[in-house]
């Protein structure tokens, strides 16, 4: 038995539910086994092939509607795949960034003809996306990016650099946040679509090394006078980036924190089929009071953490999540991602500290979901906003 043994929502046990999660599962083992996920990690970057493969198999796009090459799902079907792909240690696949945060802007925002141009090529797995928002000189100041798009003829030329962006060596589609007015902060934004294919003046810079997240590519972008055409622009109009960016963040910040507790739940489950085993001074590990009261400590609040969760979802399905729940929800679970972790770690002993250990990884890899999606000082200042 799981340590959270929280039950799956009534939103969750619809039959077509558990049948998806049976074919996702089993595509994962036989797509993703051990050996392929760890070339992978060696390689810091998943192979494109992947991606063309989950596309076939009906990963990519389960919320697109059928019009536009989609599978008509809604947000369920998006957890089914980020759950089963925790749980079968997949690690480098940017489905959640692919799915839940890039697919929605050109589904909700995207113009007619965009959307039918881009979305039947972003299900199968022939664009991968990513969006490009961070720069070298700007965080989480969204308004003050310094990436510009002139107009120029019967389109644009965009000129500046971004860096931290994930799926960056891969990307064949990259959103594009950039002033097309540069007097103006946030009206002067817009989001503009580039497909990289034979795009003069883009470049990718160097692949980031980072601590952790080892499989998933991390890169610099660079944009000399590249030009996209004006109809390009999502939503066919200008000054309307911002207002499209900040629509979509309670749904990337529920994300994070569903990744948040599969890592919490992984790890309170390895640590304690590792304590019960794990002997010191003629006992097991779990014998000793201190294990008992930390791991009590954990399960409790994951458990609350799951519950919170599982409300915060229910309101995503039913269109009533709002920024503060969802940054709450962001700030909180992975302020406790990052103490289970590192709690379990120290349960472990000298072993935690090896990378071949599962929680070594999860050590290193839950640090980054403290700052991306809008760093947790950022999450607070939101929270602070609604007293």
């Amino acid at each position: 038995m799981p340590v959270i043994d929280v039950p799956d929502p009534e939103f969750m046990q619809d039959e077509e539910i558990a049948v998806f999660r049976d074919a996702v599962g089993k595509f994962f083992e036989q797509h993703a086994p051990a050996k392929r996920v760890e070339s992978w990690r060696e390689n810091g970057q998943v192979d494109r092939e992947f991606w063309q493969e989950a596309g076939a198999a009906g990963l990519l796009g389960m919320t697109v509607p059928e019009e536009y090459g989609g599978h008509g799902g809604d947000f369920r079907h998006d957890l089914v795949v980020l759950d089963q792909q925790a749980a079968k240690e997949v690690d480098g696949f940017a489905s959640s960034l692919h799915n839940v945060i890039i697919l929605p802007y050109i589904v909700r925002h995207g113009t007619e003809e965009q959307k039918k141009r881009w979305l039947p090529r972003l299900v199968s797995g022939e664009l991968i996306s990513a969006i490009a928002m961070t720069e070298p000189g700007v965080g989480s100041d969204l308004q003050n990016v310094a990436t510009t798009a002139v107009k120029d003829g019967n389109g644009y030329r965009i000129n500046g650099a971004k860096t931290f962006i994930s799926s960056g060596q891969l990307a064949n589609f990259i959103v594009v946040v950039a002033k097309t007015d540069p007097n103006e902060r946030a009206k002067g934004i817009s989001l503009m679509c580039l497909e990289t294919e034979g795009a003069e003046g883009f470049r990718r810079g160097k692949k980031l090394d980072k601590v952790g997240m080892d499989a998933a590519d991390t890169s610099e972008l660079f944009f000399d006078d590249v030009h996209v055409p004006a109809d390009n622009v999502l939503g066919g109009q200008e000054g309307r980036g911002f207002y499209q960016l900040m629509g979509e963040l309670p749904q990337e910040r529920l994300v994070i924190a569903v990744g948040a507790m599969s890592t919490i739940e992984k790890a309170l489950d390895t640590t304690v089929e590792y304590v019960k085993q794990r002997k010191a001074f003629g006992q097991t590990i779990w014998d000793f009071q201190n294990t008992q009261f930390v791991l009590a400590d954990l399960k409790a609040r994951g458990t609350a953490a799951k519950v919170f969760l599982n409300d915060c979802i229910a309101k995503l399905l039913r269109g009533e999540l709002d920024v503060t729940t969802a940054s709450i929800a962001k700030y909180w679970l992975t302020e406790l991602q990052g103490e289970v972790v590192d709690k379990c770690l120290q349960l472990h002993g000298g072993w935690g500290y090896i990378n071949e250990y599962p929680i070594a990884k999860m050590f290193r890899d839950s640090r980054v979901t403290r700052i991306f999606g809008g760093s947790n000082e950022i999450m607070k200042m939101l929270i602070a906003r609604s007293m």
